[in-house]
């Protein structure tokens, strides 16, 4: 049996969901502790122009949901984004991964050469499945967990590559 775009994507995307919900759970018990608000965490950003870590977590969501739905070729959930907590980024991530869980392996055969189209910007992509997948919602969703995790470690939270990648499953 050969690896599939399934494989390469949905375990590692609910895997690394479920380690942004601990790093979450982290950076609320840290400013908790620091005795500061939490929106200095929840807004932080390490550059003006970048998206804070509110934007991180939605942004990841979007790519994880929205990457698996469009192979399956079923619809994507809608989730407003309107989280202003910890408690509700968790909240999102339990969505997300909840959404993931009902992905089958099966929904993703056949479609590695099937044009998927997708937002972009105020315009539309279009790519085959496997492009799509692997040149497009992979790069962008790592890209925003690992934003993410940087943003909560150069803001002092002890955390390393472990709480990264989260436990294995």
């Amino acid at each position: 049996m050969s690896f599939t775009l399934y494989q390469a994507t949905v375990p590692s995307f609910i895997r690394h969901l479920n380690a942004l919900s601990l790093l979450i759970d982290k950076a609320e018990a840290y400013a908790a502790e620091k005795k500061f608000p939490p929106e200095a965490l929840l807004r932080a950003r390490l550059f003006p122009d970048m998206y804070d870590f509110i934007r991180q977590v939605q942004t990841a969501t979007d790519h994880a949901k929205g990457g698996a739905a469009r192979v399956a070729n079923v619809p994507v959930p809608a989730f407003p984004d309107t989280e202003a907590s910890f408690a509700e980024l968790r909240a999102r991530l339990a969505k997300t991964i909840a959404f993931l869980e009902t992905i089958k392996p099966e929904q993703f055969e056949g479609r590695d050469d099937v044009e998927v189209t997708f937002p972009l910007g105020a315009a539309t992509g279009s790519l085959k499945g496997r492009d799509y997948l692997i040149g497009f919602v992979i790069p962008q969703f790592y890209f925003h967990c690992t934003t993410a995790y940087g943003l909560l470690r150069h803001n002092g939270l002890t955390i390393g590559k472990r709480d990264f990648f989260g436990p294995a499953r």
